[in-house]
Protein backbone atom coordinates (compact mmCIF):
# COMPACT_ATOMS: atom_id res chain seq x y z
CA UNK A 1 0.00 0.00 0.00
CA UNK A 2 1.25 3.32 -1.33
CA UNK A 3 1.66 6.60 1.39
CA UNK A 4 -1.26 8.03 -0.73
CA UNK A 5 -3.74 5.20 -0.38
CA UNK A 6 -2.80 5.32 3.59
CA UNK A 7 -3.48 9.11 3.62
CA UNK A 8 -5.29 10.08 0.71
CA UNK A 9 -4.62 13.01 -1.60
CA UNK A 10 -6.33 15.65 0.52
CA UNK A 11 -6.17 15.79 4.37
CA UNK A 12 -7.30 18.39 6.92
CA UNK A 13 -5.46 20.36 9.71
CA UNK A 14 -7.28 21.63 12.65
CA UNK A 15 -5.54 23.32 15.69
CA UNK A 16 -5.51 21.14 18.69
CA UNK A 17 -8.19 22.97 20.89
CA UNK A 18 -10.33 22.84 17.69
CA UNK A 19 -10.43 19.39 17.60
CA UNK A 20 -13.21 16.88 18.72
CA UNK A 21 -15.22 13.95 17.69
CA UNK A 22 -18.10 16.03 15.70
CA UNK A 23 -15.49 17.85 13.48
CA UNK A 24 -13.53 14.66 12.89
CA UNK A 25 -16.32 12.78 11.92
CA UNK A 26 -17.85 15.46 9.83
CA UNK A 27 -13.87 15.41 8.12
CA UNK A 28 -14.26 11.97 7.07
CA UNK A 29 -18.14 12.26 5.69
CA UNK A 30 -16.75 14.60 3.51
CA UNK A 31 -14.21 12.82 2.27
CA UNK A 32 -10.82 13.89 2.98
CA UNK A 33 -8.47 10.99 4.23
CA UNK A 34 -6.37 12.15 6.72
CA UNK A 35 -7.34 14.79 9.80
CA UNK A 36 -3.97 16.35 11.19
CA UNK A 37 -3.84 17.57 14.61
CA UNK A 38 -1.84 20.13 15.35
CA UNK A 39 -0.81 22.78 18.34
CA UNK A 40 1.31 20.97 20.33
CA UNK A 41 -1.26 17.84 21.52
CA UNK A 42 0.19 16.74 24.84
CA UNK A 43 2.20 13.29 25.19
CA UNK A 44 -0.84 11.26 26.07
CA UNK A 45 -2.63 11.80 23.57
CA UNK A 46 -5.79 11.55 24.47
CA UNK A 47 -7.07 13.70 21.63
CA UNK A 48 -6.12 11.16 19.32
CA UNK A 49 -7.93 8.23 20.90
CA UNK A 50 -11.38 10.33 21.40
CA UNK A 51 -11.47 11.06 17.62
CA UNK A 52 -9.97 7.97 16.41
CA UNK A 53 -13.13 6.07 18.04
CA UNK A 54 -15.66 8.87 16.98
CA UNK A 55 -14.87 7.64 13.21
CA UNK A 56 -14.13 4.71 11.19
CA UNK A 57 -11.86 4.78 8.57
CA UNK A 58 -9.81 8.81 8.44
CA UNK A 59 -6.10 8.69 9.55
CA UNK A 60 -5.06 10.30 12.31
CA UNK A 61 -1.51 11.95 12.28
CA UNK A 62 -0.29 14.88 14.95
CA UNK A 63 1.33 17.75 13.13
CA UNK A 64 3.24 18.00 15.55
CA UNK A 65 3.55 16.84 19.05
CA UNK A 66 6.58 19.51 19.96
CA UNK A 67 9.42 17.32 21.31
CA UNK A 68 10.02 20.32 24.14
CA UNK A 69 6.82 19.56 25.90
CA UNK A 70 6.04 16.00 25.17
CA UNK A 71 8.69 13.76 26.82
CA UNK A 72 9.51 10.55 24.80
CA UNK A 73 8.75 7.73 26.18
CA UNK A 74 5.64 9.00 27.40
CA UNK A 75 4.76 9.83 24.17
CA UNK A 76 5.80 5.71 22.72
CA UNK A 77 3.71 4.56 25.64
CA UNK A 78 0.52 6.37 24.40
CA UNK A 79 1.48 5.41 20.19
CA UNK A 80 1.25 1.45 21.36
CA UNK A 81 -1.67 2.05 23.19
CA UNK A 82 -3.03 3.97 19.93
CA UNK A 83 -1.84 1.05 17.67
CA UNK A 84 -3.13 -1.92 20.00
CA UNK A 85 -6.44 -0.09 19.61
CA UNK A 86 -6.25 1.13 16.16
CA UNK A 87 -3.97 -0.90 14.28
CA UNK A 88 -3.22 1.29 11.49
CA UNK A 89 -4.98 4.33 11.70
CA UNK A 90 -2.51 7.16 13.63
CA UNK A 91 0.48 8.53 12.77
CA UNK A 92 3.01 10.05 14.90
CA UNK A 93 4.23 13.77 13.63
CA UNK A 94 6.67 15.31 15.73
CA UNK A 95 8.78 18.21 15.53
CA UNK A 96 11.30 20.94 17.17
CA UNK A 97 8.95 23.78 17.05
CA UNK A 98 10.43 27.26 16.74
CA UNK A 99 13.17 29.64 18.56
CA UNK A 100 10.66 32.03 19.75
CA UNK A 101 7.91 29.58 21.13
CA UNK A 102 10.30 27.39 23.33
CA UNK A 103 13.45 30.06 24.40
CA UNK A 104 15.12 26.97 25.74
CA UNK A 105 15.41 25.29 22.36
CA UNK A 106 19.15 24.49 21.77
CA UNK A 107 20.57 21.89 18.50
CA UNK A 108 17.31 21.21 17.29
CA UNK A 109 18.37 19.15 15.05
CA UNK A 110 20.66 16.98 17.51
CA UNK A 111 17.21 17.04 20.10
CA UNK A 112 15.30 15.39 16.98
CA UNK A 113 17.71 12.82 16.12
CA UNK A 114 18.05 12.22 20.38
CA UNK A 115 14.05 12.10 20.09
CA UNK A 116 14.10 9.95 17.50
CA UNK A 117 16.24 7.43 19.37
CA UNK A 118 14.21 6.96 22.13
CA UNK A 119 11.34 6.21 19.76
CA UNK A 120 13.39 3.52 17.93
CA UNK A 121 14.12 1.78 21.45
CA UNK A 122 10.86 2.52 22.36
CA UNK A 123 8.94 0.36 19.53
CA UNK A 124 7.91 3.44 17.47
CA UNK A 125 8.67 2.34 13.86
CA UNK A 126 10.06 4.68 11.25
CA UNK A 127 7.22 3.82 8.74
CA UNK A 128 4.69 5.17 11.65
CA UNK A 129 5.96 8.49 12.45
CA UNK A 130 7.23 11.78 10.59
CA UNK A 131 8.96 15.04 11.06
CA UNK A 132 8.13 18.83 10.92
CA UNK A 133 11.23 19.81 8.29
CA UNK A 134 11.65 22.96 6.55
CA UNK A 135 15.32 23.59 6.14
CA UNK A 136 17.59 20.79 3.93
CA UNK A 137 18.91 18.98 7.37
CA UNK A 138 15.98 18.09 8.37
CA UNK A 139 14.06 17.14 5.38
CA UNK A 140 17.19 14.82 5.44
CA UNK A 141 16.82 13.58 8.64
CA UNK A 142 12.88 13.05 8.09
CA UNK A 143 14.24 10.86 4.92
CA UNK A 144 16.55 8.98 7.26
CA UNK A 145 14.37 8.23 10.34
CA UNK A 146 10.82 8.28 8.98
CA UNK A 147 8.25 7.99 6.95
CA UNK A 148 8.43 11.48 5.39
CA UNK A 149 7.94 15.26 6.24
CA UNK A 150 5.29 17.50 6.61
CA UNK A 151 6.28 21.26 6.42
CA UNK A 152 3.83 24.22 7.62
CA UNK A 153 3.38 27.48 5.77
CA UNK A 154 5.18 26.86 2.82
CA UNK A 155 4.71 27.36 -0.68
CA UNK A 156 4.86 25.33 -3.69
CA UNK A 157 8.68 26.29 -4.61
CA UNK A 158 9.58 25.03 -1.24
CA UNK A 159 7.48 21.62 -2.17
CA UNK A 160 9.49 20.79 -5.59
CA UNK A 161 12.82 21.82 -3.71
CA UNK A 162 11.86 19.32 -0.52
CA UNK A 163 10.51 16.65 -2.89
CA UNK A 164 14.45 17.04 -4.20
CA UNK A 165 15.94 16.32 -0.60
CA UNK A 166 13.31 14.05 -0.02
CA UNK A 167 13.83 11.68 -2.75
CA UNK A 168 10.65 9.41 -2.71
CA UNK A 169 10.22 9.70 1.12
CA UNK A 170 6.25 10.99 1.50
CA UNK A 171 5.49 14.89 2.04
CA UNK A 172 2.49 16.16 2.97
CA UNK A 173 2.86 20.42 2.90
CA UNK A 174 0.08 22.20 4.64
CA UNK A 175 -1.96 24.40 2.92
CA UNK A 176 -4.47 27.55 4.73
CA UNK A 177 -7.52 28.22 2.26
CA UNK A 178 -10.06 31.49 3.38
CA UNK A 179 -13.70 30.76 1.35
CA UNK A 180 -15.33 34.23 2.00
CA UNK A 181 -17.93 36.44 -0.33
CA UNK A 182 -14.91 38.13 -1.37
CA UNK A 183 -11.37 38.70 -1.10
CA UNK A 184 -11.40 41.73 1.09
CA UNK A 185 -13.12 39.89 3.63
CA UNK A 186 -11.07 36.52 3.19
CA UNK A 187 -7.83 38.82 3.14
CA UNK A 188 -8.50 40.45 6.56
CA UNK A 189 -9.40 36.81 8.22
CA UNK A 190 -6.37 35.36 6.76
CA UNK A 191 -3.83 38.71 7.57
CA UNK A 192 -5.45 38.40 11.39
CA UNK A 193 -4.33 34.36 11.88
CA UNK A 194 -0.86 35.01 10.05
CA UNK A 195 0.08 37.87 11.96
CA UNK A 196 1.64 35.39 14.38
CA UNK A 197 3.49 33.61 12.04
CA UNK A 198 4.83 36.09 10.40
CA UNK A 199 6.67 37.14 13.60
CA UNK A 200 8.15 33.62 13.42
CA UNK A 201 11.65 33.34 12.22
CA UNK A 202 12.02 30.40 10.55
CA UNK A 203 8.59 30.22 8.63
CA UNK A 204 9.55 33.83 7.38
CA UNK A 205 13.23 33.00 6.38
CA UNK A 206 12.14 29.84 4.49
CA UNK A 207 9.40 31.90 2.68
CA UNK A 208 12.45 34.85 1.76
CA UNK A 209 14.69 31.39 1.03
CA UNK A 210 12.12 30.62 -1.89
CA UNK A 211 11.35 33.96 -3.49
CA UNK A 212 8.94 36.11 -1.18
CA UNK A 213 10.69 39.32 -1.19
CA UNK A 214 10.97 40.65 2.21
CA UNK A 215 8.98 43.58 1.83
CA UNK A 216 5.86 41.41 1.40
CA UNK A 217 6.01 40.76 5.12
CA UNK A 218 5.33 44.50 5.95
CA UNK A 219 1.80 45.64 7.41
CA UNK A 220 0.36 41.92 7.60
CA UNK A 221 1.49 41.19 4.36
CA UNK A 222 0.94 41.99 0.72
CA UNK A 223 -1.84 41.09 -0.61
CA UNK A 224 -0.10 38.49 -3.29
CA UNK A 225 1.71 36.83 -0.09
CA UNK A 226 -1.64 36.21 1.68
CA UNK A 227 -3.50 35.34 -1.24
CA UNK A 228 -0.62 32.31 -1.59
CA UNK A 229 -0.26 31.29 1.98
CA UNK A 230 -3.97 31.38 2.82
CA UNK A 231 -5.96 30.51 -1.06
CA UNK A 232 -9.03 32.78 -1.03
CA UNK A 233 -11.68 33.48 -1.76
CA UNK A 234 -13.22 30.59 -3.94
CA UNK A 235 -13.04 26.81 -4.00
CA UNK A 236 -11.72 27.32 -7.18
CA UNK A 237 -8.79 29.10 -5.92
CA UNK A 238 -8.28 26.88 -3.13
CA UNK A 239 -8.06 23.66 -5.55
CA UNK A 240 -5.47 25.66 -7.65
CA UNK A 241 -3.82 26.34 -4.28
CA UNK A 242 -3.82 22.62 -3.58
CA UNK A 243 -3.04 21.55 -6.92
CA UNK A 244 0.02 23.79 -7.00
CA UNK A 245 1.46 21.62 -4.04
CA UNK A 246 1.08 18.42 -5.62
CA UNK A 247 2.17 19.40 -9.50
CA UNK A 248 5.21 20.68 -7.20
CA UNK A 249 5.93 16.74 -6.07
CA UNK A 250 3.41 16.44 -2.81
CA UNK A 251 1.82 13.26 -1.92
CA UNK A 252 -0.27 14.78 0.09
CA UNK A 253 -2.29 18.08 1.04
CA UNK A 254 -3.09 19.14 4.62
CA UNK A 255 -5.98 21.52 3.90
CA UNK A 256 -6.12 24.17 7.10
CA UNK A 257 -9.26 26.29 6.62
CA UNK A 258 -9.29 29.51 8.40
CA UNK A 259 -12.49 31.47 10.06
CA UNK A 260 -15.45 30.43 12.01
CA UNK A 261 -16.73 27.58 9.61
CA UNK A 262 -14.44 25.35 8.82
CA UNK A 263 -16.89 22.19 8.17
CA UNK A 264 -19.11 24.76 5.61
CA UNK A 265 -15.24 25.76 3.96
CA UNK A 266 -14.75 21.94 3.54
CA UNK A 267 -17.79 21.13 2.52
CA UNK A 268 -17.51 23.67 -0.61
CA UNK A 269 -13.88 22.31 -1.03
CA UNK A 270 -15.06 19.23 -0.89
CA UNK A 271 -17.40 18.96 -3.83
CA UNK A 272 -15.06 21.11 -6.02
CA UNK A 273 -12.66 18.27 -5.50
CA UNK A 274 -15.62 15.54 -6.02
CA UNK A 275 -14.16 13.70 -2.92
CA UNK A 276 -17.60 12.55 -2.30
Amino acid sequence: MTTTDTFGTYGVWYGGPRVDPTLASATERLGYGTLWIGGSPPADLRIVEEVLRATERIVIATGIVNIWTAEPVEVAASYRRIEEEHPGRFVLGIGSGHQEATPHRARPLAALRDYLDVLDAEGVPADRRLLAALGDRTLELAKERSLGAHPYLTLPDHTRHARGVLGEAFLAPEQKIVLAPDAEEARAKARKYLARYFGLSNYVNALIRFGVPAADFADGGSDALVDALAANPTAAAAVAALEGHLQAGADHVAVQPIGSDPVGQLERLSDALRLV
